[in-house]
């Protein structure tokens, strides 16, 4: 028996309320099959759907997963499943959960699936314990198949962070591809996250980051090649570069 969803109340949002602006370049493109019209469209979807799940940062030629797009090319999928696909794959799994805690891994999902941010703590709890209990298929599958994500972008529509802009706003939301793929307690764990300059050096985390066995080998190399130099300055077989 799986456990059920916590519940959890949807807080407001950008997208949660009804929009009548003009359409602008801020704005984002909607990908469709159903406006896929030629192959060029078509490699205009499969690079959208790449971009949104993958974002910039990740997209890269050993990432691709060319059965899926020859499958989406020729009807066998459709365009939820191809997400399903790229969202279930090797290196989304690598790069995105294998480098978060569930709860930074189920706010990426959200922004990226969902197109939305998560409402509040109470829906990252429920949604990591999905993932929790389900692992990443039965948590990616749960969002795919959820009332939300079938009413916004159906069978056939790329997901897109929706609302981002507002009329009469200075600035709206900042674009999800802004954003680290990493959360702050994975990040800390990287030598000089944020710049040498700005980052104090810590001892600590330092000891923890750092592979010994090749600072050792460093190490002892560097007092090896100082010991050879020495004897070779004690032995008379340096040349005199001071002309003394």
């Amino acid at each position: 028996m799986s456990i059920p969803l916590l519940t959890y109340s949807p807080s407001s949002q950008n997208q949660r309320v009804a929009g009548y602006e003009v359409r602008g370049e801020e704005q984002p493109r909607i990908y469709s099959q159903e406006a896929t019209l030629n192959s060029k469209n078509m490699d205009e979807l499969i690079w959208s759907a790449y971009y949104q799940i993958f974002h910039e940062q990740q997209m890269l030629a050993s990432n691709r997963q060319t059965f899926l797009e020859s499958q989406l090319r020729s009807g066998q999928i459709t365009v939820r499943e191809f997400i399903r696909g790229l969202a279930t794959s090797d290196p989304f799994r690598r790069l995105n959960y294998d480098s978060n805690n569930n709860y930074r891994f189920v706010e990426l999902c959200i922004q990226r699936i969902l197109g939305r941010n998560v409402y509040d703590e109470r829906e990252k709890l429920a949604w990591s314990i999905v993932l929790a209990t389900k692992g990443l298929p039965g948590f990616i599958n749960a969002l795919l198949n959820s009332e939300e994500y079938v009413d916004n972008f159906g069978e056939q529509t790329v997901p897109y962070q929706r609302r981002r802009i507002l009329p009469q706003r200075g600035q709206g939301e900042l674009p999800f591809t802004r954003m680290a793929r990493y959360g702050t307690d994975y990040r800390d764990k990287l030598p000089f996250p944020d710049g040498f300059a700005r980052q104090p050096f810590n001892l600590r985390t330092f000891s923890q980051s750092s592979d010994w066995p090749v600072i050792s080998w460093l190490l002892m190399s560097s007092v090896g090649l100082i010991g050879i130099f020495v004897w070779l300055a004690v032995s008379g077989i340096l040349p005199n570069f001071g002309g003394y």
